[in-house]
């Protein structure tokens, strides 16, 4: 059996107390554990604050005018429509100003795989479908090609307020007025863009509601102005923009 001596030589020193951190450090150690979720959490609150902000302070316009065709307007044009109609429209929102929105989608219901881009095409449709929603409250459109929108959506009404059959187009023709055909309309002032040669192959078109889907606030405003702005226009005899495929481009200032 081993023994363990002591020898009388040997000292033994007591262990030195735990250092005491200053408050400095003791904020830098716990800084470089932790910067990297204080980081990422400052980010987080910065994200949704923006949103909150946006939400907040976004303005929600009385009503919206969807343009649709198979090229943007010319610049600023879509601007000189809002400011020209925002004096025939009320606060209807309640939120204090008068506020016209002109949304535009780009769609070809030509659909003519040599001149469309296939990703601008699906992009332009999934939008003006969301658009669709009732939800969304758009019922007044402008539009370059009427028959192929009626033909895609079937929302176009009659002046009189009545759809076509279901899953029907009816007749395009009755449901829209031309820009150029309607006094109140060539009349507005919209600056440089005044004049047949911007706006005048362009259709006024108002959706209607089956019985099934919810009709939003914003439709009886959009009708009486949609009937304002289009009173003693004749219905179009004939689908100018067919007719005449260059009138489009030069209406969308191609």
């Amino acid at each position: 059996m081993a023994w363990v001596t002591k020898s009388s030589d040997e000292t033994y020193n007591p262990a030195p107390p735990p250092r005491e951190y200053t408050q400095q450090e003791k904020a830098a150690n716990w800084w470089h554990y932790h910067k990297f979720a204080v980081l990422a959490a400052a980010a987080v609150l910065a994200l949704a604050g923006w949103l909150i902000h946006d939400v907040v302070t976004q303005v929600e316009p009385d009503l919206k005018i969807a343009y649709v065709g198979p090229v943007s307007l010319p610049l600023g044009m879509g601007d000189a429509i809002e400011a020209a109609l925002t004096p025939y429209c009320e606060d209807y929102n309640g939120d204090g100003d008068v506020v016209v929105e002109v949304a535009e989608y780009t769609v070809d219901f030509e659909d003519d795989q040599n001149s469309v881009d296939p990703y601008s095409q699906m992009a332009g449709i999934t939008r003006l479908t969301t658009e669709l929603a009732p939800e969304y409250g758009t019922c007044l459109f402008l539009l370059a090609d009427p028959e192929g929108f009626q033909e895609f959506a079937k929302v176009l009404q009659y002046p009189d307020g009545t759809l076509p059959p279901e899953d029907e187009a009816g007749d395009w023709r009755q449901m829209v007025r031309r820009w150029s055909d309607c006094p109140a309309l060539t009349a507005l002032d919209l600056g440089e863009f005044n004049g047949e040669d911007a706006p005048g192959v362009l259709y006024f078109g108002c959706r209607g509601f089956t019985p099934d889907l919810e009709v939003p606030a914003s439709y009886e405003p959009s009708m009486q102005l949609w009937q304002t702005l289009t009173a003693g226009a004749p219905a179009p005899a004939q689908d100018a923009a067919a007719a005449d495929p260059a009138m489009a481009e030069t209406a969308a200032g191609a």
